[in-house]
């Protein structure tokens, strides 16, 4: 029989006080990891984090003008201009909406003609003011539906295919849109006007 050339080595037999041992030190650790959690992860940030983070590079968002606070372009003498609709978004991709207006005189009778605005604020103190006259009073036309979305202004305009017509009667219905491009509104005019 031959002898290993290594000495048998007293620890590399297992003996239950090695399970014992094992047994506690694996049951420690457990025990001491479910004590010792890292804090949960949240996507808010505190305050000390905010600020640490330094300036933000997207403007805060501002509130639409109010064209409750703004004067038209429009002569309605002894009555007052109304605001009959309005929608919002930012029409002109710098970051802060416009509003736009369907505005006419509160005339006691018949149904007096609509002006379209776009109103703004003021880069300077914040005032809403008027910047773009989308249709004109004068040509009279009634804005039935309104509405701004990706940008894009869109109304449902009544209109009179003759100068004969009533005012009562608008016989012409017309959709149109406008878009800010090259530093104006313009108009995509329908190929077609509906009559009523």
């Amino acid at each position: 029989m031959q002898h290993p050339a290594v000495p048998e080595l007293s620890h590399t037999h297992t003996r239950p006080i090695h399970w014992v041992a094992t047994a506690t030190a694996v049951a420690g650790v457990v025990a001491l990891s479910s004590v010792l959690q890292p804090d949960a992860a949240t996507a808010a940030q505190t305050a000390g984090q905010a600020a640490a983070a330094g300036p933000k590079s997207a403007p805060a968002p501002s509130a639409p003008p109010d064209p409750a606070t703004v004067a038209f372009p429009l002569e309605c003498g002894p009555v007052e201009a109304v605001v009959q609709k309005k929608a919002s978004g930012d029409l002109d991709g710098d970051g802060r909406p416009e509003t736009v207006a369907v505005v006419h005189c509160d005339a006691p009778m018949g149904t007096p003609p609509d002006g379209v605005y776009v109103i703004t604020r003021n880069h300077d103190d914040g005032k809403p003011r008027v910047v773009a006259t989308l249709v004109d009073p004068e040509d009279r036309r009634t804005a039935t539906e309104l509405s701004v979305r990706d940008a894009v202004v869109r109304a449902t305009l009544l209109g009179y295919s003759t100068p004969d017509v009533p005012s009562c009667c608008p016989d012409v219905t017309d959709d149109v849109k406008w878009q800010w491009k090259n530093g104006t509104f313009v108009s995509d005019t329908p190929s077609q006007a509906r009559t009523v």
